[in-house]
């Protein structure tokens, strides 16, 4: 037969063990665990979301800019007035929007390339010139 180990605990106080023994708890390390599963999935998720937006901003961008390259070679170097203009004249289907809602913004002439353009999204704030643009 076994013996049974007598308690090394005399007092009541001597059983709390302080935050490291909450944590060693099985269903609080669960709990936590879980918590920061969630919290783990929902900053991938968010950066994840931002990047699509970017990629899918920069396709639009694409388009857009063979779109005004082509008005260009077409109206003999000039540029369009507007993004509005590019439908009108059949070189875009749809009016160009980024993918927070925003229509892209067109510098003629640019400046990065004093003879050619720049077209550029402002980003998910829509803050003109902000950090979070997309070129």
């Amino acid at each position: 037969m076994r013996r049974r180990r007598e308690p090394k605990v005399f007092f009541p106080w001597e059983k709390r063990r302080g935050v490291f023994g909450v944590l060693g708890r099985t269903r609080v390390r669960l709990v936590l665990g879980a918590a920061f599963g969630a919290f783990l999935l929902y900053v991938i998720h968010s950066r994840e979301e931002h990047a699509a937006g970017v990629r899918a901003t920069r396709a639009t961008l694409t388009v857009a800019g063979r779109a005004v390259s082509s008005y260009r070679a077409d109206h003999g170097g000039s540029c369009p007035r507007s993004m509005r203009e590019l439908v009108v004249g059949g070189y875009l289907r749809d009016e160009a929007i980024d993918a927070w809602g925003n229509p892209p913004r067109l510098v003629c002439p640019g400046r990065k390339d004093p003879s050619g353009f720049d077209i550029a999204s402002d980003g998910p704030d829509g803050l003109p010139g902000g950090l979070d643009r997309v070129e």
